[in-house]
């Protein structure tokens, strides 16, 4: 699976701090949300990097090695940590995780970036990132139950809100999301 990035740092061959130093430039040139991906050779680096990100309270999402290269991808902060959730329909991630042990007929809509999803989703769990929501809406069929799921339940917020309004019925928003979710998962770690 393709990673798509809004940036690509080119850190290669670069001791410590260099590989933070661009990667703090790099994050300065992204908006909230959006996700970077760093090339680095210095094998220190991911321990830096991603304490570098957590840190700055930014999101480190995960490393893949590639001949020799590693690639960290890390999404810019958005303030979605704190934000209010406005949806009336909320499972808990305990209540999604019963849902799927007992097969219950349903669609579990990830709507997080196609970087965070790579890395780590729920089995079976749709790839349906938020900024593509009004592209991708006409796929799905308003008369079956959905549920959505995000990092922290703020952007399955959104969408839970826009599939409501869209005049889908059975919308349930994951709360807190894969930032808490214990059950299965898959990606490329």
């Amino acid at each position: 699976m393709e990673i798509q990035t809004d940036l690509i740092v080119d850190a290669k061959g670069l001791a410590c701090p260099m590989p933070i130093v661009k990667t703090k430039k790099g994050m300065n040139e992204l908006q909230a949300g959006q996700v970077m991906e760093v090339h680095a050779t210095d094998k220190g680096s991911t321990a830096d990097i991603k304490a570098w990100a957590e840190s700055g309270g930014h999101q480190y999402i995960g490393t893949v090695e590639a001949d020799g290269v590693l690639k960290h991808f890390l999404r810019r902060a958005s303030g979605e940590e704190n934000g209010e959730k406005k949806h009336p329909h909320v499972v808990s991630n305990d209540e999604l995780q019963s849902i799927l042990q007992n097969n219950e007929e349903m669609v579990l809509l990830d709507v997080r970036e196609q970087a965070e999803y790579a890395f780590n989703h729920i089995p079976n769990a749709k790839s349906f990132p938020l900024e593509n929501f009004e592209k991708n809406v006409t796929e799905l069929n308003p008369a079956h139950t959905f549920y959505i799921i995000c990092r922290t339940g703020n952007r399955s917020d959104v969408v839970a809100q826009k599939l409501t309004e869209a005049g889908f019925v059975h919308v349930f928003n994951v709360v807190p999301g894969m930032s808490e979710w214990t059950g299965t998962t898959a990606g490329l770690e």
